[in-house]
């Protein structure tokens, strides 16, 4: 017999190739998609296809999905530029795949969605992911949703931005930062995505998944500074003066802080104890200063 078949939409991203290769450790056959696919580093190609597509192509989008068993829709768009709007990937885009995924036949699906989804937040970004979460349920109803706290593990955005923002002489705050915040290491999640597919109790359900502590954003840079061995002053700035750096910086082609990711910056980002999490799934997951070595080596 073959081994069961998994789809994973956004496969060649930061969760998605920790996703790859550990539904190939649990004995899944793995088609990695993207709009520019390719086979992670280190893992197995005899047991990897790659697919072109693009969740705004339905035809793509089908034939990706094409006698799959399960698929993942690890899809991710932080910074929306022309046609990539939030959107058009996370709502439009995330309906798209679970309705396609349904009229071919797949048995599971799990959606990566983000604490704090909301279809009525002020922010599109936290506003699409919401909306595709209820659009993606209305299609799909035996989905599973995922909604992970700041990723964080080796070659990341969230350490890798603290990492660089610590090399200056004073590092600014994002208000007092005192957001608090729930990291959670990206093979975490990933292993949760495949507990989650193997577990026939799961279906329709939402998991919360936060890591093993919580803390605030000026202890994560705190953190940092403390691994790399740097000594800096904490300079607080009010979140209005970061408004407006971000809509001045809104004019560059890919700036590099944006009115969403500061919105997310000034939320706190935190499971709710009331939702099922890593627990329910049989998971313990990694705190964030336990594992800082791992993922910004050479401290």
């Amino acid at each position: 017999m073959r081994p069961p078949v998994a789809v994973v939409f956004g496969g060649t991203g930061f969760l998605g190739r920790r996703l790859v290769g550990q539904l190939l450790g649990s004995g899944w056959q793995v088609r990695v998609v993207a709009r520019h696919p390719a086979v992670p580093a280190g893992v197995d190609p005899d047991r990897v296809e790659t697919v072109s597509a693009d969740l705004r192509d339905p035809d793509s989008v089908a034939a990706a999905l094409a006698g799959a068993d399960a698929a993942v829709n690890a899809v991710s768009l932080y910074v929306a530029s022309g046609g990539l709007t939030f959107r058009a990937i996370h709502a439009d885009g995330a309906e798209r795949l679970a309705r396609l995924a349904g009229e071919a036949g797949v048995r599971r699906l799990v959606h990566v969605s983000g604490i704090g989804a909301d279809p009525h937040a002020a922010s599109p970004y936290v506003a699409a992911r919401g909306e595709g979460e209820r659009r993606v349920r209305s299609a799909f109803p035996d989905v599973t949703v995922l909604r992970p706290s700041v990723l964080f593990g080796p070659d990341d955005a969230f350490l890798a931005a603290l990492d660089r923002i610590t090399r200056l002489p004073v590092v600014p705050l994002f208000g007092s930062g005192a957001t608090r915040l729930q990291p959670v290491f990206v093979a975490d999640v990933a292993a949760a995505a495949v507990r989650a597919l193997a577990r026939a109790d799961t279906t329709g359900r939402a998991f919360e998944l936060g890591g093993g502590e919580v803390v605030t954003y000026r202890d994560a840079v705190v953190a940092v500074m403390t691994h790399r061995g740097r000594r800096r002053p904490l300079l607080p700035v009010p979140f209005p003066v970061w408004q407006g750096l971000a809509a001045a910086l809104s004019v560059l082609p890919s700036p590099p802080l944006t009115r969403d990711q500061l919105a997310l910056l000034a939320t706190d980002n935190v499971v709710n104890p009331e939702t099922p999490g890593f627990a329910e799934l049989g998971l313990a997951p990694a705190a964030l200063r336990g594992i800082l070595p791992e993922c910004l080596p050479g401290g």
